[in-house]
C-alpha cells in the first residue's frame, strides 16, 4: 500500500506530503478531519478520541482518491458532496454554486430585518442549492418559502436540501426573462425577495481560480459584459409588482456595480436603501424597501 501503516496518523502524513504546496497546513488538517469523519460517519469528538484506530484498505483508497481529485483542482465540497452553511448541512454538486461564507452574512441580515414580520412570505430567486431560502425557512418559524432557478438540476438539488433540513419550500423552475416568469404569482403578496444572481462579467474569467472556473456552473457565475446588472434590473422591476408595501429586497452583489444597482433601486422608488460590507470589508450586500 501507499502508507506503511494503516493508522489515522500515518495516512495524515501521506495526505500532508501530497497536499503541501497546494494548501496550507491548517487547510490540510481540516480537510483530512472532515474526510475521515465523513468516511467513518464520526462526529468531531470521535475523531479526537480515535487517533489510534486502524483504517481498512478501502478507507485508505477512498482518501487517496479524494486527494487525487483535490490535486486536479476539484472543489473539496464537490468531492465529499456536502458542505455546511449557516449551521446546516447542504448537499453539493456541480449543478449549483458552492455555498460561501459571505452569503451567510446576507442570510443573517435578512433574518434581522424580517424578525418582526409574522409568518413572512419569501422568494429566493436564482436559488442554486437552496442555501439562502432553506436557511431562512429553518430560522423563521411559519415562513412560506419559494425557491426558483432556471436550472432543473439546481431545483432538484434544492428540493433535496429542503428535505434534508426538514423544511417546506415550494421549488419552481423559472426563467426570469421568460414571458411566463412569475405566471400565477399574486401581486403585492411577498414580504421579502432575496437573490444571489450571476454577476461576474465574462471578461473577469481570467481572474477566476481554476477550481471555480473548471467545476462550478458558469450559468450561475457569469453575465454578459455589456450589461452585468441585467439580473438585478429584472428582479427589481418584478419585485416592484410582487412585493407588498414595505416589503424588502435583498441582493448579494459585485462591489464594482453597487452604484448602478442603487440607481436602479431609486428609479423604482425603493427606500431605506443600504449597502453592506462583508467580513473582508468589501461591499457585498444591498437591500431596499418597497415604498
Amino acid at each position: 500500500m501507499f502508507v506503511q501503516q494503516n493508522t489515522i496518523q500515518a495516512l495524515f502524513d501521506y495526505v500532508k506530503k501530497k497536499l503541501t504546496g497546494a494548501f496550507s497546513e491548517n487547510e490540510i488538517r481540516n480537510m483530512y478531519k472532515i474526510l475521515i469523519c465523513f468516511r467513518l460517519k464520526w462526529a468531531d469528538s470521535e475523531y479526537l478520541l480515535n487517533q489510534d484506530k486502524r483504517l481498512s484498505e478501502s478507507d485508505l483508497l477512498f482518501v487517496r482518491t479524494c486527494i487525487n481529485r483535490l490535486l486536479k483542482n476539484e472543489p473539496f465540497q464537490y468531492i465529499i458532496g456536502e458542505t455546511e452553511f449557516f449551521g446546516l448541512k447542504f448537499k453539493c454538486n456541480s449543478n449549483a454554486l458552492i455555498p460561501r461564507p459571505e452569503t451567510e452574512e446576507l442570510v443573517a441580515d435578512v433574518l434581522k430585518t424580517m424578525a418582526h414580520f409574522g409568518n413572512p412570505k419569501i422568494a429566493d430567486l436564482c436559488t442554486g442549492s437552496g442555501c439562502i431560502g432553506i436557511s431562512l425557512a429553518k430560522k423563521l418559524s411559519g415562513a412560506k418559502i419559494v425557491l426558483t432557478d432556471i436550472s432543473e438540476e439546481a431545483i432538484q438539488l434544492a428540493e433535496s436540501n429542503a428535505k434534508l433540513n426538514e423544511v417546506k419550500a415550494e421549488c419552481l423552475i423559472e426563467d426570469l426573462f421568460s414571458d411566463s416568469a412569475f405566471k400565477g404569482w399574486e401581486t403585492n403578496s411577498f414580504d421579502c425577495w432575496v437573490s444571489n444572481p450571476p454577476y461576474i462579467p465574462f471578461k473577469e474569467k481570467s481572474e477566476m481560480e481554476e477550481n471555480v472556473l473548471g467545476y462550478e456552473p458558469h450559468i450561475a457565475l457569469f453575465v454578459q459584459d455589456l450589461n452585468p446588472i441585467l439580473f438585478y434590473q429584472e428582479i427589481i422591476t418584478q419585485a416592484k409588482l410582487y412585493l407588498k408595501k414595505n416589503g424588502w429586497l435583498f441582493f448579494e452583489i459585485h462591489p464594482d456595480f453597487s452604484a448602478e444597482i442603487v440607481s436602479y433601486f431609486n428609479k423604482y422608488g425603493f427606500v431605506n436603501i443600504e449597502l453592506m460590507k462583508d467580513l473582508q470589508g468589501r461591499i457585498r450586500m444591498l437591500k431596499g424597501q418597497n415604498a
